[in-house]
């Protein structure tokens, strides 16, 4: 089974957002895209719409040119997709990563490695989360969990320690 691991944001993660326009989580899928882009790892990032999905689109094209994460929607760009695909639909082509940005578990969730979704510090979408983490659960994928915060403070002394 896969292993799924949920970044837990709190409220303090809100506003140390770089752009206020797009939702943390949001903003934490693309910057997980780039670390998988650069494990070499394909990634299919799942989102609720399809205002959702040119939302990432666009906010990836926002990366400057020493971290462009190489993300199509899919059905555009080359033939296999390229190692960043994002829709609200299922993917055409395997891939190891399943970045999920629905409220929903995608039907397709048994395809892949490695499952990473979100509990946001709203609580009607936290509540959508515990319900997701079940159903994860009851399919037997094995779970858990990182907070956000505890996470970028981690990253921050590791930094400063070298």
């Amino acid at each position: 089974m896969s292993q799924v691991l949920f970044y837990i944001h709190s409220e303090d993660g809100l506003s140390a957002t770089a752009d206020a326009s797009l939702p943390a989580h949001f903003l934490q899928a693309c910057q997980l895209a780039a670390y998988y882009y650069q494990q070499n790892k394909k990634v299919f990032i799942y989102t609720e719409n399809q205002q959702d999905a040119f939302t990432v689109d666009e906010y990836l094209w926002q990366f400057d040119g020493d971290s462009f994460v190489p993300h199509n929607l899919v059905g555009e760009g080359p033939r296999y997709g390229s190692p960043v695909e994002i829709s609200w639909l299922a993917p055409q082509h395997p891939r190891a990563v399943l970045i999920n940005l629905s409220q929903n578990i995608p039907e397709f969730n048994l395809n892949f490695q490695q499952i990473i979704d979100f509990v946001p510090a709203q609580e009607q979408l936290k509540i959508n989360a515990r319900v997701r983490y079940s159903a994860y659960k009851k399919l037997g994928h094995t779970l858990s969990t990182q907070d956000v915060l505890t996470a970028s403070q981690e990253s921050t002394n590791q930094t400063e320690d070298k």
